[in-house]
């Protein structure tokens, strides 16, 4: 909607990852860059602040188990080129960025088809006490049948029967995180020596098609006792399974008239699970290239797409396609000849409706070495470009993917910025709170139509009150 029109800000994301390279491939070459850092603290503090003097809403931090080996029938580009290979764990960095700052929040990808819901549980609990409330888990199911087989099965279960299984796992950590404790168990009291009221704790019992759990949550109710629900799902089930968990949706698209449509489908999904449409907040992601002058940006995009590299992108796509796309000649018509939906789909969004797309079209449009919509130019251009987002598309917000680190955030901060502060997009100062008070403006638990509100126990029983 028009800057005019809005009612809140628009949700600003830093999308990244723990490791070198991750969307915009190859540019870890350029002499600036600083991601093969990323193995250390000093890297992901420094980047936290800097975010945080941007008033950014959060940095995503995406997450892969597994490695891209399709491309070439093996795993030797994304090795050489750092494809989102080395990898460290997301979720070990956040701790040590949440005491660096005050208020920037952290939204973290874990593929729960390796997962027990017990430990997860336990895990997201202790990241929102040591954040104060300042994070959010963003729920996969994965594609890559490399992790698979590294976690002893042959392939991975069809994509429908993971988000079934997924939902089953849902409903766990829901009872967990959302049931297990009451809000008035904790009691910490010193003179009597209740520490929990044990009338007011109880164990989740679930046996499932998919699950066993008998136990008590191990962790005391943390600040938003679930953390905030991202999910980046765009099939028919995806948007189901979105519909019915997720509290902010990430789409990975290039067309906004095709987003348009997508964030339409969600939002009616979202009314057919019994939620509001606005329940669920919709960020795209975009790469930035900002100059002061839209020529001085120009002349940095080219400087980068020196340092980038297609191929590591065309590993990149062939592990998320299916296809290996090293077998195909540059003039090969990408549409119309693959048999699996999922994979005539994920080419039809590259083709952005082109019915004669070929392998050379989509390496033309990696020049920076990855597939995101690019805005490059002043901060003006770039405003009018966010501005045209939310406009046609009907997003809420943006995942801004990086290419020089930390120089691509920095130039956002220091010039587009306050151009989208005096258009009324972007906030001037953070609201106190929790990230999901932050994003909805509804205090910091699950709000009352989410699936996982009814997992709170609704018996009244007596507490034992503190002297």
């Amino acid at each position: 909607m028009p800057a005019a029109q809005r009612t809140r800000p628009i949700v600003l994301n830093a999308f990244d990852m723990n490791a070198v390279g991750h969307i915009n491939h190859g540019l870890w070459t350029h002499p600036r860059d600083r991601s093969s850092e990323y193995h250390s603290l000093e890297y992901w503090t420094g980047l936290a602040r800097e975010l945080e003097r941007g008033l950014f809403d959060g940095l995503f931090l995406a997450d892969i188990v597994g490695v891209y080996d399709t491309y070439g029938g093996s795993a030797d580009v994304t090795l050489r080129e750092s494809v989102q290979w080395p990898i460290n764990d997301p979720l070990l960095v956040v701790p040590a960025m949440a005491a660096s700052t005050r208020h920037l929040s952290y939204g973290v990808t874990v593929n729960l088809s390796y997962e027990q819901p017990y430990l997860l549980a336990r895990r997201f609990s202790t990241l929102d006490h040591l954040t104060r409330g300042r994070v959010g888990w963003n729920v996969v199911t994965g594609y890559l049948d490399s992790a698979a087989r590294a976690m002893g099965v042959d392939q991975q279960l069809p994509h429908d029967a993971r988000y079934d299984r997924a939902d089953e796992f849902m409903d766990v950590v829901y009872q967990l995180w959302e049931g297990s404790w009451d809000d008035g168990a904790v009691l910490r009291d010193r003179a009597r020596r209740i520490y929990a009221d044990p009338a007011r704790v109880r164990p989740v019992r679930h046996h499932g098609d998919h699950y066993r759990v008998e136990g008590y949550h191990l962790c005391e109710p943390s600040p938003q006792r679930t953390p905030v629900i991202f999910q980046a799902g765009s099939s028919g089930r995806g948007l189901r399974f979105a519909a019915r968990h997720a509290e902010c949706v990430f789409m990975s698209t290039q067309d906004k008239a095709a987003t348009r449509e997508l964030v339409r489908a969600l939002r009616e999904e979202v009314v057919r699970a019994g939620r509001r449409p606005g329940d669920v907040q919709v960020v795209v992601g975009l790469t930035v290239v900002a100059g002061a002058t839209r020529r001085e940006a120009e002349e940095k995009y080219r400087d980068y797409c020196r340092h980038a590299s297609p191929e590591a992108a065309l590993a990149h796509l062939s592990a998320g396609a299916g296809i290996d796309f090293s077998t195909y000649r540059r003039d090969t018509p990408l549409i119309g000849q693959h048999r699996s939906n999922g994979i005539e789909n994920s080419l039809r969004r590259l083709a952005n409706g082109r019915p004669r797309y070929t392998l050379g079209d989509l390496v033309e449009e990696l020049a920076l070495g990855g597939r995101y919509a690019t805005a490059v130019g002043s901060p003006h251009d770039i405003a009018d470009e966010m501005q045209a987002w939310l406009d046609e598309a009907g997003v809420d917000g943006f995942n801004l993917s990086r290419t020089v680190v930390p120089e691509s955030y920095t130039d956002f901060v220091d010039l587009v910025v306050p151009a989208l502060q005096e258009r009324g997009l972007h906030k001037t100062a953070y609201a106190e709170g929790t990230l999901r008070h932050k994003l909805a403006g509804r205090g910091d638990r699950l709000a009352e139509s989410h699936h996982g509100s009814g997992f709170r126990h609704a018996a009244a029983l007596p507490a034992v009150r503190a002297a």
